[in-house]
C-alpha cells in the first residue's frame, strides 16, 4: 500500500499540517524538523497525490497555452519550451491552436470556451490592443508574441527590431550591398514583419546603403513555401543581390532550397540570414545564420510571471493588483556556414 502524508507525519514525529507546511514550502520550518520530514520521504517512497493537492486549494495545476500554431517549428518548440518551465512548478499545460483567427482568440481571451484553467499564457496574431484591454477575462494571464500589447497583462516579447538590425548589419560587415529581405508587409500594425523591415531599413540607412524596392520581398506566408517563392519572385525581377535575409528560419530554408534548384550556390554566390534558431537551421547544409530570438527565455519567463500572478490570486489578491510589467529579450546572430 502507499504511504500517505499521515505516515510521513508519524514517522518523522510531527502532525498533518506539519507535512503539509513542508510540502507547500513554508520558509520558517526548523532545520531538524524539515530533515525528519525528508528523511522519512525518502525512507517510505511517499509520492505526493498532486490531484488531492489542487482539489483542496481549489485549483487544477493546469495552465494554458494558447499560439497561433504548431506546425511552424518556432511556435511547437516555443510550446515545449513553456512545458518545460511550467513543470518545473508542478503545472500542466493545455495548448490552444487559434489558427491566428480573431474570433477564436477573442473566445479564448473571454473564457467562452469552458476550459479550467488556473492561467494563460496567450499569443495573439489577430486581436489589436482594444480587444485585450476591454477583454473580460477571469485568470492571470501573461501574454508573449510580437504584437505589441503593452498595457492590462504582463508582456514578454523579442526585441525584433534589434535582431533584424543585427542580422543585416552582419550581413553588411561581410561585405554584402545587394541584400533582399524576404517577409516585408504592408501592414504597418507592430507585428513581427513591421519590427523587422525597421530593423533591416535601419541598418542600410546606418551604412549608407539604398533601399531598392526590387529587393524588399513581401507579403508572402512565413514558412518554407513562402521562402521559396520569395527567391522565385525575386529572381523574376531581375534585380542583382548577394545576400538574403529571411525574416524567419522557415523563410530562410525554403530560399535556400530554391536558390539552389536556380543553381547559385549558399554561400559561395549567395549568403542567406534567417530569424529565430529553429532546431533545424543548425542541422541544414550549410548550417544556417541566424538570429537567437530567445525562446526558452520567453517561455521560461511568461511561466514564472504567471506562477507569480497565480500565486497573489490564491492569497487572495487580484490578479492584476500589481502593476503589469513588460520584458523582452535582446536577439543576438549565431554565426554558421551559410554567411561564412
Amino acid at each position: 500500500m502507499a504511504a500517505t502524508m499521515a505516515d510521513v507525519a508519524a514517522r518523522a514525529g510531527v502532525s498533518k499540517k506539519t507535512v503539509s507546511n513542508y510540502f507547500n514550502g513554508y520558509r520558517y520550518m526548523r532545520p531538524d524538523t524539515r530533515a525528519r520530514i525528508e528523511a522519512a520521504v525518502v525512507e517510505l517512497n511517499y509520492k505526493m497525490n498532486i490531484s488531492a493537492r489542487n482539489l483542496s486549494s481549489g485549483r487544477t495545476g493546469t495552465i494554458s497555452l494558447a499560439i497561433p500554431e504548431l506546425a511552424h517549428p518556432y511556435f511547437a518548440e516555443l510550446a515545449q519550451a513553456v512545458v518545460s518551465a511550467a513543470q518545473l512548478h508542478d503545472l500542466n499545460v493545455l495548448v490552444e491552436v487559434t489558427d491566428g483567427d480573431r474570433e477564436h482568440e477573442l473566445e479564448i481571451l473571454n473564457g467562452s470556451r469552458g476550459r479550467s484553467v488556473d492561467g494563460l499564457i496567450f499569443g495573439p496574431l489577430a486581436l489589436e490592443p482594444s480587444d485585450i484591454d476591454s477583454a473580460r477575462i477571469d485568470v492571470p494571464t501573461v501574454l508573449i508574441g510580437d504584437r505589441v500589447h503593452r498595457g492590462r497583462f504582463d508582456f514578454v516579447s523579442v526585441d525584433n527590431e534589434a535582431g533584424a538590425h543585427a542580422a543585416t548589419r552582419h550581413l553588411i560587415d561581410a561585405g554584402h550591398t545587394r541584400i533582399a529581405a524576404l517577409g516585408f508587409d504592408e501592414d504597418l500594425s507592430p507585428t513581427a514583419a513591421a519590427q523587422r523591415q525597421h530593423g533591416y531599413l535601419r541598418a542600410l540607412a546606418e551604412a549608407g546603403l539604398p533601399v531598392d524596392p526590387a529587393l524588399t520581398i513581401g507579403p508572402l506566408v512565413w514558412n518554407r513555401a513562402g521562402g521559396a517563392d520569395g527567391v522565385r519572385r525575386l529572381l523574376a525581377s531581375g534585380a542583382a543581390f548577394d545576400a538574403v535575409f529571411g525574416f524567419n528560419d522557415a523563410i530562410a530554408l525554403g530560399a535556400m532550397s530554391e536558390l539552389s534548384h536556380h543553381g547559385l550556390r549558399v554561400p559561395d554566390d549567395v549568403a542567406l540570414m534567417g530569424f529565430d534558431d529553429v532546431q533545424d537551421a543548425a542541422y541544414s547544409v550549410p548550417g544556417l545564420t541566424t538570429v537567437d530570438s530567445g525562446r526558452d527565455w520567453v517561455a521560461r519567463t511568461a511561466v514564472d510571471l504567471l506562477v507569480l500572478r497565480m500565486s497573489a490570486a490564491a492569497g487572495g489578491a487580484a490578479a492584476d493588483e500589481a502593476p503589469p510589467v513588460d520584458v523582452h529579450t535582446a536577439a543576438f546572430s549565431l554565426v554558421r556556414r551559410s554567411t561564412a
